[in-house]
C-alpha cells in the first residue's frame, strides 16, 4: 500500500509531492465506471436519437461539471486528512440526518434497480437459463460476495478490466455507425434544440452524465488507494481528469450511436434500461448477431460496474458515518487507507442492506410512496454535495493554499445551480396528490 504519512492536520509535514504519473491511476477509473450506468447511456442515446449531434456540447459540459465535484471531494480528503462525512458533520447535525435518511431509502430502491439492470443483458445473452428476477438475485449475490471478501486493490483491478470492456464496446459501436464528424464538431457549439422543454432536457443531459453519490465516494476511494495527504494532490487531479475523459468517451460514443443509428432512421427507443435491449435488437438487424452480443457484453459491464461500485463505495461511506457517530470526533483518511473499514461490521451491514431487502422489491414491485421519496432524495443529493463542498472548501477547515479558487467556486456554483433546478423539477413532477 502506498505511503500514508504526512497528515497536514496533525502538524506533520506533508510528504513530497508525487509526479502525476499514469502508473498511479485507479480511483478515477473506479468512479467513472460506477458513475456511468445503463441509465446514463440510454439518456445519451435518446438525446442523440431526438436531437442528433446538437447536444454533444451538453454531454461534454456534464463531464466538466463532474470533474469539479469529484476534484473538490478528493481535495478535501487530501488537504485536511479528514473524510468527507467528517466535514459534513462539522456543518451541523442536519447533514447527518439527511445522509442517513438518504442512504437507507436510496440504498433499498437502488439495490433492486442495479440488480435488474445487470440481469437484463444476461437474460438476453442466455434466454433459456433462468428468468430475469433470478438473474438479478444472482448478480446481487455475486456483487455481495466479491466486495465482502476483497479489499480495494482487487476491487480496483476488476473494475479496470470491466472499464476496458466498456471502452472497447462503446468505441467499436461509435466507429461501426460511421459518425458524421463535421456534424459532430458542429455539435460542440452551445445551441439549444428548437423544441418544447429544450432547456430542461439539456440540463438533464448535463446533470445525468455519471452523476451519483459515487462522486462523493471518490474521496474515499482516493484514501483507500493509500493517498491521504497533499503529496498526492497532483496525482489525484490527473486521476480525476482521466476519469471524466473516460466518461466523456463513453457518452460521446453513445450519442454518436443515437445520432447515426436512431436519429437518421427516425427510430425511437424506450427510456430506462430496456432501451438498451431494444438497441441490441436494432444492432442485430443492421450489423448481425455478433455485434448485438458484443454490445450486450458491454451493457453488462456497464451495469455490473455500477453495482459493485456502489456496493463498495457507499458501504465505505456508511462505515465512515458509523465511525464518526461512535467516536464523536474526527475521522481520518488514514483509517480508510488501512483497509479496516472494509472489514468492519457497518460496511458489511450496509452491503447486506443493498442486497437482501431489495430482493423483496424484485418480486413484489416497488412501493409507490417509496419511489417518490427515492426520486426526491436522489435529486437532492447532488445540490447537497455541491453546496457543502463550496461551504467546506472556502472555510478555515481547509489550509489556505488548498481552498477554492475562482474557477473552482464558479464550477461548483454552476453545478449546484444546475442540480438545484433539476431537483426542483423532479419534486414538481412527482404525483404528490396520489402520495397522501
Amino acid at each position: 500500500m502506498a505511503d500514508t504519512t504526512g497528515n497536514t492536520t496533525t502538524g506533520a509535514a506533508p510528504s513530497a509531492p508525487r509526479k502525476s504519473s499514469w502508473k498511479y491511476i485507479g480511483p478515477g477509473i473506479v468512479v467513472a465506471a460506477t458513475g456511468v450506468g445503463a441509465g446514463d447511456l440510454v439518456a445519451t442515446l435518446i438525446a442523440g436519437s431526438n436531437f442528433g449531434y446538437t447536444l454533444l456540447w451538453a454531454a461534454v459540459l456534464g463531464c466538466l461539471v463532474k470533474i469539479s465535484l469529484a476534484e473538490a471531494a478528493g481535495r478535501w480528503h487530501l488537504s485536511t486528512g479528514r473524510t468527507l462525512f467528517d466535514g459534513w458533520a462539522s456543518l451541523g447535525r442536519w447533514t447527518t440526518w439527511f445522509f442517513i435518511v438518504y442512504v437507507v431509502i436510496w440504498g433499498f430502491v437502488y439495490g433492486a434497480a442495479a440488480m435488474s439492470s445487470s440481469a437484463l443483458p444476461l437474460q438476453a445473452l442466455f434466454p433459456d437459463v433462468m428468468g430475469l428476477k433470478w438473474w438479478a438475485i444472482a448478480c446481487g449475490l455475486v456483487g455481495l460476495v466479491f466486495v465482502w471478501f476483497n479489499k480495494y486493490e482487487v476491487f480496483e483491478k476488476v473494475m479496470t478490466v470491466l472499464v476496458g470492456v466498456m471502452f472497447v464496446v462503446t468505441v467499436y459501436l461509435a466507429i461501426r455507425v460511421t459518425p458524421n464528424l463535421g456534424h459532430a464538431f458542429a455539435g460542440l457549439l452551445p445551441v439549444l434544440p428548437d423544441e418544447k422543454d429544450s432547456v430542461l432536457n439539456t440540463l438533464g443531459l448535463i446533470g445525468g452524465v455519471g452523476g451519483t453519490i459515487t462522486l462523493a465516494a471518490y474521496g474515499y476511494w482516493v484514501n483507500a488507494k493509500g493517498w491521504t495527504n497533499t503529496g498526492w494532490m497532483k496525482v489525484m487531479r490527473l486521476d480525476n481528469r482521466v476519469a471524466y475523459a473516460t466518461t466523456g468517451i463513453f457518452v460521446v460514443a453513445m450519442l454518436f450511436v443515437g445520432a447515426e443509428l436512431l436519429h437518421s432512421a427516425n427510430v425511437a427507443i424506450a427510456s430506462g434500461d430496456k432501451g438498451l435491449i431494444q438497441l441490441s435488437d436494432i444492432l442485430e438487424d443492421k450489423y448481425g448477431t455478433a455485434t448485438a452480443k458484443f454490445f450486450l457484453i458491454g451493457f453488462f459491464a456497464t451495469s455490473f460496474t455500477s453495482l459493485i461500485g456502489v456496493w463498495h463505495g457507499v458501504s465505505l461511506m456508511f462505515a465512515d458515518f458509523v465511525a464518526r457517530y461512535r467516536k464523536r470526533g474526527e475521522v481520518k483518511g488514514e483509517e480508510v487507507a488501512s483497509g479496516a473499514r472494509e472489514k468492519s461490521w457497518p460496511f458489511r451491514a450496509y452491503l447486506l442492506w443493498l442486497t437482501f431487502p431489495p430482493i423483496i422489491l424484485l418480486f413484489q414491485g416497488q412501493p409507490f410512496r417509496l419511489i417518490i421519496l427515492y426520486g426526491v432524495l436522489g435529486a437532492a443529493f447532488l445540490p447537497f454535495l455541491a453546496g457543502t463542498l463550496i461551504w467546506l472548501l472556502n472555510s478555515s477547515r481547509v489550509p489556505t493554499e488548498w481552498r477554492n479558487g475562482l474557477l473552482s467556486n464558479a464550477m461548483l456554483a454552476i453545478a449546484g445551480l444546475l442540480f438545484l433546478v433539476l431537483c426542483l423539477k423532479q419534486i414538481w413532477d412527482q404525483p404528490w396528490a396520489d402520495f397522501f
